[in-house]
């Protein structure tokens, strides 16, 4: 999927926490969040593009997932936490170039042909890789490792971008060619940025073919690297290597680069002018960064959101390079989640998960927590058809008509965002400290559907007052006072 996704390590954060989040801009595909049970796990599981079967361990946990409704094209799971306290968000669709592709070609699937023709699985993408990889880990290193397995053994019909956590680490692997692999350990006092490229800038061989403590890598790598003259810097730049530099890099990925490092270091780096050390079209924008303040998950929320506010580039604005840039928060969002694992507490109450459907410029982040065994209908029961009764289709209408009525409609929706981030984190806060005196762990349930019920109140007054704006707005108006 054509993503954004940002990590936060646990020195990075206001409170310690590990935080992953990625928008998944699936073109309007319809989800749900929901738990899923070890017996519901298929033991043998068969993917619809790549056609590849995989018999799966006997022995999945409890995990959330935020799959497609329609299952025609696949589960699509997006992200999820597990019950081990293991988050996983998949995927970061990247970039590659001929070089890498000549060398490991993607395993793509082909279909029988004739009579005698033979069918040939292709091999794990976006659709498989949380259902087949979260249920089965314990830590996010356990998480890499899983993967890096599977596509050292079925192979990849595309190039994509990995985050896993827990409470102490984040990992982040991306896979190149078919079959190979890196990942390095996300520094605990840094973010990192991602926006559709190849991200990794730096690596540690010895380290990955080693003691593996901040790096891993497919068995191979250097041997691949070397046979195939993939290194083109001396000191070996992973992006170089295996990313791309295209020109339609500069108008798509590298903006959003610029303007995530540009919010939350803005003054580390001149960002603007001529003289910027990084501007929108810049090749070399760090993948990490240490921030200049400890990033909150209201700020992950509003940069996952962003369209250039405070830049010429702004699509709502009147400059005359309006709409140049592909902006982080675009209008074909299905979901995005922030899986928050805090360390700091007891396991039981631990994660959270802060789901969001639809567009991100018009939507609300709604905390949940995800160590449960189910979840509330307002977040499960979306169905193909619009249904104001579900979180998912409530913001998908909230955020088209806003959108068509921007200036009119703005200040409501910023309204109905803060109800529900200053509410839900009340009730975070409320809950966590009656079950930490408590000592019991048994009221999740109970703030997971005051958390909706909140949300839905919520959402239908924001529906009901931005379609009042939007409705004065239409063109099809008459009044015979106008004349």
């Amino acid at each position: 999927m054509p993503c954004t996704t940002i990590l936060v390590g646990k020195k990075a954060s206001y409170d310690g926490s590990t935080m992953i989040a990625r928008n998944d801009d699936g073109f309007f595909d319809v989800k749900k969040l929901i738990v899923v049970q070890p017996k519901d796990q298929l033991r043998k599981y068969k993917s619809k593009i790549g056609h590849l079967e995989i018999q799966l361990p006997d022995n999945p946990m409890r995990y959330t997932s935020t799959p497609s409704v329609n299952p025609a094209n696949g589960v699509w799971a997006a992200n999820g936490i597990n019950a081990a306290g293991v988050a996983m968000t998949a995927t970061e669709t990247i970039t590659t170039n001929p070089r890498v592709l000549a060398a490991d070609p993607m395993v793509r699937y082909q279909a029988k042909t004739g009579r005698r023709g033979k069918e040939t699985p292709g091999g794990l993408g976006e659709e498989d890789l949380v259902y087949v990889v979260l249920p089965y880990i314990h830590t996010a290193r356990e998480g890499v490792e899983r993967l890096g397995m599977l596509l050292e053994q079925y192979g990849t019909y595309e190039s994509n971008g990995i985050a896993f956590s827990d409470g102490e680490e984040i990992w982040w692997m991306e896979t190149i060619g078919g079959h190979h692999w890196m990942a390095l350990r996300v520094p605990d006092d840094r973010y990192v940025i991602m926006p559709n490229q190849f991200g990794i800038d730096h690596f540690d061989f010895e380290d990955a073919l080693g003691k593996k403590k901040n790096f891993m890598c497919s068995h191979d790598m250097k041997e691949f690297i070397a046979e195939n003259h993939l290194a083109l810097d001396g000191g070996f730049n992973p992006r170089r290597a295996f990313g791309s530099h295209s020109d339609s890099d500069h108008v798509y990925n590298t903006p959003r680069a610029w303007y995530m490092g540009r919010y939350f270091n803005p003054t580390t780096y001149r960002w603007d002018g001529p003289d910027a050390d990084f501007g929108p079209e810049s090749d070399n924008i760090p993948w990490s960064f240490v921030p200049e303040h400890k990033i909150t998950v209201e700020e992950v929320k509003y940069i996952l959101s962003s369209y250039y506010q405070g830049t010429p580039y702004n699509p709502y604005g009147h400059e005359a390079v309006k709409g140049k840039y592909r902006p982080i928060g675009i209008g074909r969002t299905g979901t995005m989640a922030i899986l928050q694992i805090r360390g700091y507490l007891p396991k039981e109450i631990a994660a959270v998960e802060w789901i969001c459907f639809g567009p991100n410029s018009f939507n609300a982040a709604l905390p949940v927590y995800a160590n449960v065994e189910k979840l509330p209908d307002y977040l499960t029961k979306t169905t193909p058809e619009v249904d104001t009764g579900t979180f998912y289709w409530a913001s998908r209408l909230i955020a088209a008509m806003a959108d068509n009525n921007y200036g009119a409609c703005i200040q409501l929706v910023e309204r109905y965002q803060g109800a529900i981030a200053n509410g839900g984190s009340r009730l975070i806060h409320e809950y966590d400290q009656k079950m930490l005196e408590a000592g019991k762990f048994d009221l999740l349930d109970e703030a997971n559907r005051k958390l909706c019920e909140l949300a839905k109140k919520e959402s239908t007054d924001a529906i009901g007052k931005v379609l009042h704006q939007a409705s004065l707005a239409m063109k099809c108006n008459y009044n015979r006072a106008d004349n």
